[in-house]
């Protein structure tokens, strides 16, 4: 769920070369419009992340025991959607990655994502772009593979259609022990999208206590624009599909809104 948008006074290109970071093919020839970075939008996403409301602490220390329990040997890892990489970044620390890729929309996110990768000690790389174009791309060039491909509160903006191409093309890009983690929200089995919407903003004004008026107008607007969860089920039921030998659930919050779904090649 992210509520920061891009940003560029200049061209991509150039900010690309500052920032060593590449621009998929279909970013190279646009321009972004020019806005204020630590904007609104960027001011609540840190609110949310600096008082633990979606459970970012908790999600990423099992994401943290996951790698440092699965991953005995050195790991490449691609971060689909990675924004800033903070959490990623603090859930690889002393852990045996020696590649790290990160993809985001926003090139103002990887700017600090270098910065919080830089503190490990690995190969890093870091692409602009879109992750429904990024992936076939990967696909089609058939000469990268992972041992992890993380995707955290990303998949669930996009249809079940997509979601359901994008992990088949995924369990190609991974090592024959390799694993996809998906950290997103969830609908309850039998829960339609408009009930889980209403369950969902209704916690927000009862649990989130220092959101604004103005700021829960600004995340009610996202949300019912924006996210279209699926249910745990129906993870299940595409990693049965395209036959991943294993499918787990290591983390589930309290309200049942949020999980951590392994997905084993």
């Amino acid at each position: 769920m992210v509520f920061y948008e891009t940003l560029s006074t200049i061209n991509a290109k150039e900010i690309s070369k500052m920032l060593d970071i590449k621009l998929s093919k279909s970013s190279e020839e646009e321009l972004f419009p020019p806005q204020e970075f630590f904007n609104e939008q960027w001011k609540l996403y840190q609110k949310i992340l600096d008082n633990n409301y979606m459970g970012h602490r908790e999600i990423y220390s099992t994401l943290r025991e996951l790698l440092l329990g699965h991953f005995q040997q050195p790991f490449k890892m691609l971060d689909l959607g990675c924004g800033d990489a903070s959490f990623t970044s603090q859930a690889l620390l002393n852990s045996t990655i020696t590649s790290y890729q990160g993809i985001d929309l926003s090139i103002p996110a990887l700017e600090i994502a270098k910065d919080n990768m830089a503190k490990i000690q690995c190969d890093t790389t870091f692409t602009q772009g879109n992750i429904s174009q990024f992936v076939p791309e990967l696909m089609s060039s058939q000469q990268n593979s992972f041992d992890v491909i993380l995707s955290s509160f990303v998949l669930h903006h996009l249809s079940l259609q997509e979601k359901d191409s994008i992990i088949s093309q995924l369990k190609h890009l991974l090592t024959s022990n390799g694993v996809f983690i998906l950290i997103d929200v969830v609908r309850k089995e039998g829960e339609d999208r408009e009930t889980y919407l209403r369950c969902y903003l209704d916690n927000v004004q009862k649990d989130w206590s220092l959101i604004t008026s103005q700021e829960y107008l600004m995340l009610s607007n996202h949300i019912s624009s924006s996210d279209f969860p699926e249910t745990q089920k129906t993870f299940d039921e595409i990693s049965q599909k395209y036959n991943f030998t294993r499918f787990d659930c290591l983390y589930n919050n309290p309200l049942d809104a949020t999980q951590l779904l392994c997905f084993y090649r």
